[in-house]
């Protein structure tokens, strides 16, 4: 499992939601769960996601890709809780 940003939004103004997914599925695929989201073409950016959830898939085996974990990390969670990246 992953923890990956899926992008949505329309041409040329995309939002992500950070979502737990299978690591064999396409970006914008089929996912297990959505656990925040982000805008970063919002003043100032908007970022949010359900640390407790984020906390409960990193347990369990979840690992983010670079992007993710960045982001993991400048919405609360400590840099020693969240793993090191997929890729």
């Amino acid at each position: 499992m992953h923890i990956r940003l899926r992008r949505v939004g329309k041409t040329k103004a995309p939002t992500y939601r950070v979502v737990i997914a299978d690591s064999r599925a396409p970006r914008n695929g089929k996912f297990i769960e959505s656990i925040g989201h982000y805008d970063p073409l919002r003043e100032p950016v908007e970022l949010v996601i359900d640390p407790e959830r984020a906390r409960h898939w990193i347990k369990n085996g979840a690992r983010p890709t670079a992007t993710a974990r960045s982001l993991l990390v400048k919405s609360g969670l400590s840099d020693s809780e969240v793993p090191p990246t997929v890729r």
